[in-house]
């Protein structure tokens, strides 16, 4: 009967890590889901009528400076 015993202080332990894992998941996707009241959203530019759309955004300059060597 001591095995008994063993194996479920193992199944606590583990429940007991994949509960604080699971915690710690859901507390480091919470402070992401509220937004900053500080950042202003910028409306979409609306789609040009002859197509294409492209245009150099500060995002975009942002990523080509990212990607240089």
């Amino acid at each position: 009967m001591g095995s008994t015993s063993t194996k479920l202080s193992r199944r606590t332990m583990f429940a007991g890590a994949g509960a604080v894992g699971a915690v710690a998941v859901v507390t480091s996707l919470v402070p992401s889901a509220h937004k900053d009241p500080s950042v202003t959203d910028t409306p979409a530019r609306p789609a040009p009528a002859r197509g294409g759309g492209y245009s150099l955004s500060e995002h975009v300059k942002q990523y080509y400076k990212t990607t240089r060597i």
